[in-house]
């Protein structure tokens, strides 16, 4: 994550593990079909832990970018984590675009690219 430090606001960046992965939320979603605002709003919100949300100044609704270690990146608004269903130091999407566009096409010889547990950095956008 990015935070500020000082009169000249140098950015801090730290790292965090995103999971990404399904929603109750989002599975109910899928009846209403998936353009549906419901579905949308669930695919397109990164969860926060209420701690590092306070800690790094975020509100929901923030809009951050999240950079993983291969240097793809992505555009999401935050919501902080109901209770304390996230740990801090780890972040939550659901899948879907987003999601997708952070995995590497490597699979590792699976035939699966790594879609659980990866290393971003997450900035703040103005």
């Amino acid at each position: 994550m990015v935070a500020f430090r000082g009169p000249t606001q140098v950015p801090i960046l730290e790292t965090f593990i995103l999971i990404p992965g399904r929603t109750s939320k989002q599975g109910c979603g899928i009846s209403e079909g998936k353009f549906a605002d419901g579905y949308q709003h669930e695919i397109t919100t990164l969860q926060v832990a209420p701690p590092d949300m306070k800690r790094l100044g975020l509100a929901n609704g923030d809009r951050v970018r999240i950079t993983t270690e291969s240097g793809r990146q992505i555009d999401v608004a935050v919501a902080a984590a109901a209770g304390d269903e996230l740990p801090p130091g780890l972040l939550f999407i659901a899948y879907g675009d987003l999601s997708s566009q952070l995995m590497d096409g490597d699979t590792h010889g699976s035939g699966m690219p790594t879609s659980k547990g990866f290393d971003v950095t997450l900035e703040k956008l103005s």
